[in-house]
């Protein structure tokens, strides 16, 4: 052991934890400096960096309560040793993890975790093989797997996967990366050889090639395994994470499914305004008054990580009331209101679901800046409407901006103004509101469409307009065409034809105040969040040539193109 001169902690540097195929793995340990040990222990298993500030600080409320806490590079990762299989490795060498902690002398036991991203997963994965040691973890922006979240219903998360698959051939050299012309790797084709051009990425390769949820993902998926697991989780993560969806997945996977009642009953769910990077945990923290750019939440939506991880394992790990087991299982912060309020269950069971239709009776307003566009409203359309029509260039396609975009400086609740006033971003937008609106759970859209192309892409945004006339997009969705019937079923259109598209927009927990509007806005690219459709249906990960696309959006009796809201009463 490695006496420091922190007053706060002893210190072992560079541990060497063996697998069962005999690789070391490296691990820093820091323990209390009180003699009332041995203690519970806290793991991470990252395949980034040890050193990060966030996990230090973290760190120092942890050795400071009493507990003893592990920072394990991930195997090939830093200074462990062997070759990195991505996701498939963190199985067994987290459970010889927890084994080998749980036997050392200064840990009572009792072993918890934490982490974010992919060290979520190593948390979630290793859990389900089930070592005695392993009573309580915290995963935060954690993912089933990667189909929900570099690959969206066949659509490529073109810009989280570049960037992650090529960090995966390095180790964390970010400054390089940094140097990077984005815009002119966003735009490669075609794009399976994207990183060809700055290494090699197998990884990448193969979210490009696989389509269908095969092997490829399902070898690491945990869709299958959650009744393995028995371990109490608290799943953390916010409404502009852009793992939300897989997070509020492996937790309703985990309150169903894991093997113990007891298990099932204790995991629960925490989400804030948050986003991946812009988060108590994140790179960039909220400020003051819990402010993105656009937005504010107040000083109740910044919350101390630490503090919410203490009060989990102090209860589960301690067994020290901290109230937590009394809470309903789930915590959400509802934007608009801004408030946090306990919930029984996710989606709500309260839900009252409730179409807001589209309809296309011109401008919304009179007003000299406003943005052009149509009318949406809870009432279907009674007589047929005239459809809606735009020009889609895959070679100016319309621009990411906030909502569940992983990149720091594009995240979060952005005004949309700017992207609304583009010609191929169609706009329908309520009356203000008379009372105000709580919209809490999943959101979808169907649009009726026809377009010129065999194959092309059709996008939903729900946005509230405050007074002032600013335009903060809440979630987004994607759907393409030749997989409006699955990823397992492919088929290319017939142009002309109309078509029906189902669009997954996430989820989103927000009040539409009293005198706010809600609007939709319906497009054909979100770039470079998504990959473009090049409208040519020939197959993704090869094409080079590029098409223009005119496309037709219905919303009369026959094709009520509508949203579906989850209102909470």
């Amino acid at each position: 052991m490695t006496e420091t001169f922190s007053p706060r902690f002893r210190l072992m540097l560079d541990q060497k934890v063996p697998m069962r195929d005999g690789v070391n793995l490296s691990a820093d340990i820091y323990l209390p400096k009180t003699d009332d040990g041995p203690w519970p222990a806290l793991l991470l298993r990252t395949i980034y960096n040890t050193k990060d500030a966030r996990y230090l600080s973290w760190t120092d409320s942890f050795v400071d309560a009493g507990y003893a806490v592990v920072l394990q590079n991930s195997r090939g990762r830093h200074d462990s040793d062997g070759d990195w299989e991505p996701y498939t490795c963190e199985y067994p060498d987290g459970y010889d993890t927890h084994e080998w902690i749980g036997q050392q002398p200064w840990c009572n036991g009792k072993i918890g975790t934490f982490g974010l991203s992919y060290p979520g997963f190593t948390q979630t994965a290793p859990a389900t093989l089930r070592s005695k040691y392993l009573k309580a973890l915290v995963p935060i922006a954690s993912q089933q797997d990667n189909y929900g979240h570099h690959r969206v219903d066949g659509v490529v998360a073109h810009a989280t996967s570049l960037f992650f698959a090529n960090m995966m051939g390095r180790v964390m050299q970010t400054d390089a990366l940094d140097r990077l012309d984005w815009d002119a790797v966003y735009r490669h084709l075609p794009i399976v050889e994207t990183l060809d051009l700055v290494g090699d990425c197998s990884y990448y390769r193969g979210v490009v090639e696989h389509e269908q949820y095969d092997d490829f993902w399902s070898s690491y998926s945990l869709r299958d395994r959650y009744g393995e697991a028995d371990t109490p989780a608290l799943f953390v993560t916010g409404w502009y994470d852009s793992l939300l969806h897989e997070t509020i997945t492996v937790f309703n996977g985990w309150k169903a499914h894991a093997r113990a009642e007891e298990t099932r009953n204790r995991t629960k769910l925490l989400i804030g305004p948050w986003s991946h990077q812009v988060a108590p945990w994140g790179r960039r923290p909220l400020g003051p008054n819990g402010a993105f750019e656009d937005v504010e939440f107040g000083e109740d939506a910044i919350g101390d990580v630490a503090d919410i991880h203490l009060r989990w394992y102090d209860a589960v790990l301690k067994d020290v009331d901290t109230g937590i087991d009394e809470e309903p299982p789930v915590k959400i912060f509802v934007m608009g209101s801004n408030e946090w309020r306990l919930e029984n269950e996710y989606p709500l069971a309260r839900t009252e679901w409730k179409k807001l239709y589209l309809h296309g009776d011109g401008p919304h307003d009179a007003q000299e800046d406003a943005i052009p566009g149509g009318s949406a409203s809870f009432d279907p359309p009674t007589a047929d409407e005239p459809p809606d029509r735009f020009r889609y260039d895959p070679d100016d396609p319309a621009p990411s901006w906030g909502a569940q975009y992983q990149t720091m400086d594009l995240t979060g609740p952005r005004d949309r103004r700017d992207v609304e006033k583009r010609a191929d971003v169609l706009v329908y937008t309520t009356e203000p509101l008379e009372r105000d609106v709580e919209v809490t759970g999943p959101i979808s859209a169907t649009v009726y469409a026809a377009s010129t192309a065999v194959d092309t892409d059709f996008t939903a945004a729900l946005i509230d307009v405050f007074p002032d006339g600013r335009a903060i997009i809440l979630t987004e969705g994607i759907c393409r065409a030749r997989f409006r019937n699955g990823t397992e079923n492919p088929k290319l259109m017939e142009p002309g034809e109309t078509y029906e598209f189902k669009i997954d927009m996430w989820d989103t927990a927000n009040v539409f105040l009293a005198g706010h509007r809600i609007r939709v806005e319906v497009s054909s690219s979100n770039f470079p969040r998504y990959n473009r459709n090049l409208n040519t249906g020939n197959p993704i990960a090869t094409d080079t040539e590029i098409r223009v696309a005119h496309q037709t959006v219905f919303h009369d009796a026959e094709h009520p193109s509508h949203l579906l809201l989850p209102v909470i009463p």
